[in-house]
């Protein structure tokens, strides 16, 4: 599941292009953690491991330090991370992350995108079964490194998949461990490039190829909104079809 995830991604970041729509999600994504944990990174796990990921986007220190300034100034209204559910297309269920300072703005936003695109909202918790919360991590492949070998040490620490993927080693775990697993790395020296938590479909569907255009079109609705930070959904990745 984990290799058709980061297809989907790599996609989405070409498809954007524009390097400002990836800036601004990652600083909404800062500012939450700065409010929930704090502006040290030191104590701050989740903000030490955002800080690497706008690293590894290029993203430049100054856009990193306005964000936190932002989160820690009394003037500045907080993010909320609000999560809409529904269902695309043909069927395909979709889960939408936000981070939003207008719950109202972003759920017409939301809503208007799936009823203009032929899918329907629905109830919070409805996709509840459909997705699994997962936490992932990056490193570097670097020479020496024995991959089934790591994974026999990450096991107990709550990771269940560990591949390559163009030059990195992806680590995949429960919701549960990333704290773990991120200490882990920490404590080995290791690198890590980036970390986040992202939804895997327990089973994916096959779609027609007009199928997947008409999915598509309302994934890229939903993405081309700035309060969406996230879209997910159980359709089959080309590359996994037979």
């Amino acid at each position: 599941m984990g290799r058709a995830y980061e297809y989907r991604k790599a996609r989405k970041m070409k498809r954007w292009g524009n390097m400002a729509r990836v800036f601004t999600k990652l600083g909404k994504e800062i500012e939450i953690a700065v409010k929930s944990g704090g502006p040290d990174p030191g104590s701050n796990t989740r903000l030490r491991v955002l800080i690497q990921n706008s690293k590894a986007e290029n993203m430049p220190k100054d856009n990193v330090d306005r964000a936190i300034k932002r989160a820690i100034s009394k003037d500045t209204t907080a993010y909320k991370e609000m999560i809409y559910e529904g269902y695309g297309p043909f069927g395909i269920a979709v889960l939408v992350e936000t981070a939003t300072d207008n719950t109202t703005r972003t759920v017409a936003n939301v809503r208007c995108a799936f009823n203009k695109l032929g899918g329907s909202l629905g109830t919070s918790g409805c996709l509840g079964f459909i997705f699994d919360h997962k936490c992932v991590f990056k490193i570097a492949m670097t020479e020496g490194v024995d991959i089934e070998e790591l994974e026999l040490e990450l096991i107990d620490l709550g990771v269940d998949e560990l591949f390559e993927f163009e030059g990195q080693i992806h680590i995949y775990g429960t919701f549960e461990s990333y704290g773990a697993v991120q200490k882990y790395f920490e404590d080995q020296g290791v690198e890590i490039i980036s970390g986040e938590f992202v939804r895997i479909p327990t089973e994916t569907k096959d779609v027609t190829p007009e199928h997947r255009v008409a999915i598509e079109k309302l994934i890229d609705k939903l993405e081309d909104d700035d309060d969406v930070v996230n879209v997910f959904t159980n359709m089959k990745e080309e590359e996994d079809e037979e």
